[in-house]
């Protein structure tokens, strides 16, 4: 049996604001949010007044997977047509944070989610 250990580095992330869902539908150009293009990160979605989360993702497109998946469904997301067909949007805030290794942070924050609160986000089946 071969063994191999992989060590992991530490990834920083640098959150934004959070911004309402609702701000986030605006294009940039119209007033809304500026979220980052063609850009990796992660990203979270809760109600404004609560610390547990409703999904937690990650994308290779920050822009596209957040607005245009998640937000407005113009392309495919997993949890996104479930939110908002069941969920308050005026309600729900949307922040990211940019990395090259999406995969392993998003792993690590569902991770840390599910010992803090036993379960996972709402509207997150997987890492």
């Amino acid at each position: 049996m071969e063994i191999e250990i992989v060590e992991i580095p530490k990834i920083e992330l640098r959150w934004s604001n959070w911004y309402p869902w609702n701000n986030i539908f605006e294009d940039a150009r119209s007033g809304g949010i500026k979220i980052p293009n063609k850009i990796a990160g992660v990203y979270q979605v809760r109600y404004i007044d609560s610390e547990e989360m409703l999904h937690i993702g990650r994308a290779n497109d920050l822009r596209m997977r957040i607005r245009q998946g998640l937000v407005k469904g113009k392309s495919p997301h997993s949890a996104g047509e479930s939110i908002r067909e069941k969920e308050d949007e005026s309600r729900l805030v949307v922040r990211w944070a940019i990395t090259d290794r999406p995969c392993a942070a998003e792993e690590d924050l569902h991770r840390k989610y599910v010992d803090r609160y036993g379960k996972w986000p709402l509207y997150t089946d997987h890492t």
